[in-house]
């Protein structure tokens, strides 16, 4: 019998086990870029974009705007179906705001993406200010035939760092882009980020309690990194103070105290970003994804600590 609610032995609920578990084997997204941008890009609300925001350091090689999405797919899926046999996929609108078109454009590009026969689902990376009731109803009535998450970049729950970002939007529209997906029985999944400039350890765990009390479904959470090329990048040139990049050390011994405290219910789908080499500034630790998680899963055993060991449901 497992030890956990979540039903495994793991320390965390982890996004992979349930995955797994869901889908009944292994499922790859397959990264695709059709050339949308974002309000704080195209002048609706700002121009420069986020202030650490880089999209070269996400996106895959097979990912060209030049390339329609059937296309991008075929590539994707060639490249994977090489490494596993036996797969199933899902088409992961990436790139910048993935729902920021009138709606027609977006039914036609999601449409074209669920339309190759081992694709199961979408997931669409945007931003909270980003959807509408409309693009949501449309979601709910799409999600009722395949696998629809929606992945919001919220960033902080502090409105300051939101604006110091060049973000555009508030963490009340987050809140409510989040409600509204919730009540439409649409998959969701947050992204923060840990170590923003102005922000403390106090500040990040109390982010924990916040997001705990919210219907978030599943989680990403990135240390602060600094990539060549951006805003960001230029501050911290001019002031590296003012950016206290973490140690591996610092950041595990946080990713464990946010742990406790986070609802048992979230399903955790990473701790770390990872960029290219050519790209990234700051902190060069060296480790991949799967290591920083072998490292943590080996603090929570030693501390014998697990998620939610703090939660407490306000609701």
């Amino acid at each position: 019998m497992s030890q956990f609610p979540w039903g495994s032995d793991k320390r965390y609920n982890d996004f992979s086990s349930h995955f797994r578990k869901k889908f009944n084997g292994r499922i790859q997204k397959i990264s695709i870029d059709a050339g949308f941008t974002c309000p704080n890009r195209d002048g609706l609300k700002s121009t420069g974009g986020c202030s650490y925001c880089n999209n070269q350091t996400f996106s895959p090689g097979y990912c060209d705007l030049k390339k329609s999405v059937s296309l991008q797919l075929v590539e994707g899926i060639a490249f994977f179906s090489r490494k596993y046999k036996s797969m199933q996929y899902l088409a992961y609108f990436q790139s910048y705001s993935n729902t920021y078109a009138p709606l027609e454009n977006l039914k036609s590009l999601y449409e074209e993406a669920l339309a190759h026969p081992e694709v199961i689902g979408l997931v669409i990376a945007t931003r909270p200010d980003c959807v509408t009731p409309e693009i949501l109803d449309y979601l709910q009535i799409l999600s009722e035939k395949y696998y629809i998450m929606v992945e919001f970049g919220i960033e902080s729950h502090r409105n300051s760092s939101l604006e110091r970002l060049n973000r555009g939007h508030s963490f009340e529209e987050s809140v409510w882009a989040l409600n509204e997906t919730g009540k439409r029985n649409i998959h969701n999944c947050a992204h923060l980020i840990l170590g923003l400039p102005g922000e403390t350890e106090a500040d990040w765990l109390d982010q924990a309690k916040v997001i705990s009390q919210l219907p978030v479904e599943n989680l990403k959470l990135h240390q602060l990194q600094i990539h060549k090329g951006t805003r960001m990048h230029r501050e911290y040139q001019q002031n590296h103070e003012a950016f206290p990049m973490f140690t591996v050390e610092e950041y595990l011994d946080l990713a464990v105290k946010y742990l406790e405290l986070l609802n048992p219910k979230i399903i955790v789908e990473r701790f770390v970003s990872e960029a290219p080499d050519n790209l990234l500034v700051a902190p060069r630790w060296g480790l991949k994804n799967f290591e920083f998680t072998a490292k943590l899963e080996k603090l929570l055993d030693e501390r014998d600590t697990w998620q939610g060991r703090l939660f407490e449901n306000s609701h």
